[in-house]
């Protein structure tokens, strides 16, 4: 389909805004004929931009530049209030919300079980919990709602944001993105959950120092985020990397895809459970029992050299390392990281992942990957954090906001 000229300069100019805003963001202080300088921007596009952005009051002048002569610099920053979004997690058992500032720092935030939902409907709990929550946090006549994200497991088509398939609440092609924008009035964001935490790790994380990294997710499923040259790699219908559904054993137990042996059916939480209860049940010795059993209380007897304990997460170590094996095989990332509860054992997962991938992995990619553990173990909203970033640095939200609260 070909564009209008009106629509292409139109996007050039919205290009270009973001471009600017991003250089006041990453400078922190910056004069306008610096912004030249670094944008490669005519100083007279420069001044209508800026003037734009100060407009809507996404930046601010500051103190003047120290100066050698002649008429001093003013330098731009970025202005934080009153701009605020949500974040939330659709998880499997819970929803969280989070209310972040538009820097990214968290204010608030809440949490609540999904078992509460009125006949286990969850999507439209999901919008009474953000009404009631946006009511209970938010000031409209001091702060301005920009946008709204949710992420959750499952398949996920981010360009639509349409839950495609949630198989834990029974959803399929639900249009979540432009729901909550009916009953809003703000752009919202969707996406998978990992796919999105991988993206919060290149901008916030343990990869910001890389341009192509993994994301590997082990809780409830295992789940995997690939970034590729900056930015999530994807497909056509945004949905790939579902590293959990790597078929390990052919023999293995059934999984909710359809198939058999699928990591997640063993290297799952719910699956170290139930390896761990099946083998106390068969008498094997452990200080583990039955009725308190956790991930974080086998990661424990592990770390204290429990042999059941070691014997079943060295056996998951190794299918990760060879689920991971395949993955730097077709894409070679810089690094890989790992999310979970898991990782509370890293001293005796990490070595083990570490000499599988070596094993099975191509030679030439292995000696320069980094297998480390992700920053965000325990902060869910920062997967929402990192899509309205990419929004506001690529200049669909920075848009909305220059139109809605510019003069």
């Amino acid at each position: 389909m070909k564009h209008s000229p009106v629509a292409n300069i139109e996007f050039i100019k919205q290009v270009n805004t973001a471009s600017v805003y991003r250089l006041i963001d990453e400078q922190k202080q910056i004069s306008r004929v610096d912004l030249a300088k670094l944008s490669a921007l005519a100083p007279a596009s420069i001044t209508k931009m800026t003037r734009q952005l100060m407009a809507a009051g996404l930046i601010k002048e500051v103190a003047q530049q120290a100066s050698t002569g002649g008429r001093p610099a003013i330098s731009l920053t970025c202005q934080i209030d009153p701009f605020i979004f949500l974040s939330c997690k659709l998880g499997r058992n819970n929803l969280s919300i989070a209310l972040h500032d538009i820097a990214g720092t968290k204010l608030t935030d809440y949490r609540v079980a999904l078992d509460s939902a009125p006949n286990n409907d969850v999507i439209p709990f999901l919008i009474a919990q953000i009404a009631d929550f946006i009511s209970a946090n938010i000031n409209p006549d001091k702060q301005h709602l920009i946008a709204i994200a949710v992420t959750s497991p499952g398949l996920i088509d981010r360009e639509s944001g349409t839950i495609v398939y949630l198989p834990k609440h029974n959803l399929k092609d639900i249009p979540l993105g432009k729901m909550l924008t009916q009953e809003f009035n703000v752009p919202a964001y969707i996406a998978n959950h990992t796919q999105s935490l991988s993206l919060a790790e290149l901008y916030f994380g343990a990869a910001q120092d890389c341009q192509d990294s993994v994301l590997l997710s082990v809780h409830d499923g295992v789940g995997s985020g690939i970034i590729n040259n900056g930015k999530i790699f994807t497909n056509y219908n945004n949905q790939v990397g579902e590293i959990g559904h790597i078929r390990i054993d052919p023999l293995g137990l059934p999984c909710h895809c359809g198939s058999h042996g699928c990591l997640e059916t063993i290297a799952s939480n719910e699956a170290i459970l139930k390896q761990i209860k099946g083998l106390i049940k068969q008498g094997h010795e452990t200080c583990l029992t039955p009725e308190n059993l956790t991930i974080e209380a086998i990661c424990t007897a592990a770390n204290d050299g429990d042999e059941l304990a070691v014997q079943v997460l060295l056996r998951v170590s190794k299918l990760l390392g060879q689920a991971i094996a395949i993955i730097v095989n077709l894409f070679n990332p810089q690094k890989v990281l790992i999310k979970g509860e898991i990782v509370a054992a890293k001293a005796l997962i990490f070595p083990m992942i570490e000499h599988t991938v070596q094993q099975y992995a191509l030679g030439s990619f292995v000696p320069n990957l980094v297998i480390n553990e992700a920053k965000f173990q325990n902060e869910p909203s920062m997967a929402g954090v990192a899509l309205v970033r990419k929004a506001l640095l690529e200049g669909s939200l920075l848009n909305h906001i220059i139109h809605e609260h510019g003069a």
